[in-house]
């Protein structure tokens, strides 16, 4: 089984975000992949995803409500078959922590875009704009590892 991480800088908004997105797709399909999702820093460590994050996937029926931020783990890198970073200062942050290859899911259709944070974006406008661009990034990673 694979096993897929997605990271961002706290775990609360675009990482959870792209493992609930994840966890969909690989039950609608039936694949045998394993997804989790974690922050580069504690700053949230235990919380569940913003309001705004959880709003924005109950739309698309996808439930991360019961999700809790944890920082990535060294232990990660060995565990995880693919650590995928949400923009270039989560793939630093992880090269600093010990990372080898992580990947930029804007990598992955998104022509190299970094997934903004939503939280620059003013309102709930910014997580249906970010919400679009993870899906296509996890989906096309999904399916290069079928």
């Amino acid at each position: 089984m694979k096993k897929i991480l997605f990271v961002c800088l706290g775990n609360i908004c675009r990482s959870p975000l792209a493992e609930g997105i994840a966890k969909d797709y690989i039950s609608q399909n039936n694949l045998d992949i394993s997804v989790d999702s974690a922050g580069t820093s504690s700053f949230h460590i235990g919380e569940n995803p913003c309001p705004h994050s959880i709003d924005i996937a109950k739309e698309k029926n996808i439930d991360i409500s019961s999700l809790k931020a944890r920082q990535v783990k060294k232990s990660d890198f060995e565990e995880f078959d693919l650590i995928i970073g949400l923009d270039r200062s989560n793939i630093a942050n992880l090269k600093i922590m010990g990372c080898k290859q992580p990947l930029l899911l804007g990598d992955f259709g998104l022509d190299g875009e970094d997934i903004p944070d939503p939280y620059f974006f003013d309102g709930f406008e910014g997580f249906g704009k970010v919400f679009d661009m993870i899906e296509t990034g996890v989906i096309n990673i999904l399916k290069s590892i079928k």
